[in-house]
């Protein structure tokens, strides 16, 4: 790893709380002859996956704890990368004295399958053309995603989790892991999520694939190498930014406030809202996949735990103990979503502790909502690692 990085940076982590300078490193598998199987039917490969690791794992190999990213989130979960002004996504959350504390944990966290951040996705190159996939690469699932994750745990060597965690679509991975591997998952921490994507959460992404595909740029998502298509991905994370809100973030955040003063702008960004919106939307096109968008909405959209088997099936070979955790004010993944996933725990005898946050963030809150989430994940991972009976259910 680089010395480089420069001296008032290098100053700031170390008077910050954070792991410091961290590095993403990179799992291969899959290769010919050995090519991953697909839900689909198709087969994929060889495939990268890219991943962060925190703390160390304990000789028993008994300490790992697998945190699972949202739709545009990546590995880098903690500390810094060289030169960067800003940590980790969940840097909060993770390191000494948090509420996955590194000093007991060994934690892992890698971009998933479909992915634009180091893991193979539709902007990888296709060994077969020597050209980026595009629309060629396969459909994928969520659970095609945490097949290639349990690649890099093997890899890892562990052979059994002690927690996989996850917020919004890194919750419904985290279901998966318990459902598809239930004998290597010791907890589940789903976090604003759902066994299975409504109709209205279909609507959203679907607004959101169509704004990609209606730019001109977009070309059959064929655009590498030339104009990239980012009016129309800046739109859908437009349109993605507002579900993650709430009407009272929103009134709290911005009301009816103008920039600048009002200025009849002929429909140019006006108001503070709109000008939030077209910052996050720019921001975006900078650091994420047009295609990869695609992809991933879709498996978001295929995700049903169930399967075409029962739920009850389903839960009955689950053998993990779960802390749910949801907030009043999302509405984009409504509480009563996480009581389901209660319910069935409670209906097959599984251990189960609900907890509602009573935030104003929306679905944002995950990621907002520090100390209440530090106070519960600790609580529970400290009684899971020592082998305690979890029982409570409350709300905040």
């Amino acid at each position: 790893m680089s010395k480089t990085i420069a001296v008032e940076s290098l100053e700031k982590i170390e008077q910050s709380d954070s792991l410091g300078v961290v590095e993403t490193r990179y799992f291969t598998f899959a290769k010919a002859s050995d090519e991953l199987t697909l839900e689909s039917g198709e087969r994929l490969g060889p495939l990268t996956l890219a991943y962060e690791t925190y703390g160390k794992l304990n000789a028993q190999k008994t300490n790992a704890v697998l945190i699972l990213h949202a739709l545009s989130g990546d590995a880098h979960a903690a500390g810094y990368h060289e030169g960067d002004e800003k940590p980790g996504w969940w840097d909060e959350m993770i390191g000494h004295g948090k509420a996955f504390d590194t000093d007991t944990y060994f934690v892992i966290c890698s971009n998933v399958l479909g992915g634009c951040k180091g893991s193979t996705g539709s902007s990888s190159i296709n060994p077969v053309t020597n050209k980026p996939y595009g629309l060629d690469f396969p459909a994928i699932t969520i659970k095609d995603m945490v097949n290639a994750q349990r690649h890099l745990i093997d890899h890892l060597g562990i052979e059994k989790l002690l927690c996989v965690v996850g917020g919004s679509m890194g919750g419904m991975q985290a279901l998966q892991w318990a459902a598809s591997y239930p004998e290597r998952v010791r907890s589940v921490i789903p976090i604003a999520t759902t066994l299975k994507h409504s109709p209205q959460q279909i609507a959203f992404n679907e607004v959101g694939r169509q704004a990609i595909m209606a730019d001109p740029d977009w070309k059959g998502g064929n655009y590498y190498g030339g104009t990239f298509p980012a009016k129309g991905l800046a739109v859908a994370r437009m349109i993605g930014h507002i579900t993650y809100m709430s009407d009272i973030s929103m009134s709290e955040k911005f009301g009816r406030r103008f920039n600048n003063g009002k200025i009849h702008s002929r429909f140019g960004a006006e108001f503070e809202v709109e000008g939030y919106l077209h910052y996050h939307g720019d921001n975006f096109v900078r650091r994420f996949d047009a295609n990869s968008y695609l992809y991933i909405t879709k498996a978001l959209d295929y995700f049903d735990l169930s399967n075409g088997k029962t739920l009850y099936e389903v839960f009955q070979e689950i053998k993990a103990k779960f802390l749910i955790i949801a907030f009043k004010s999302d509405w984009l993944y409504p509480t009563y979503q996480s009581k389901e996933i209660l319910k069935i725990c409670k209906l097959v005898g599984i251990e189960a502790t609900y907890c509602e946050i009573n935030s104003t963030y929306g679905h944002d809150a995950f990621l907002l909502e520090i100390e209440e989430e530090t106070h519960l994940v600790k609580h529970f991972l400290k009684k899971v690692f020592n082998g305690y009976a979890v029982v409570e259910n409350y709300g905040i």
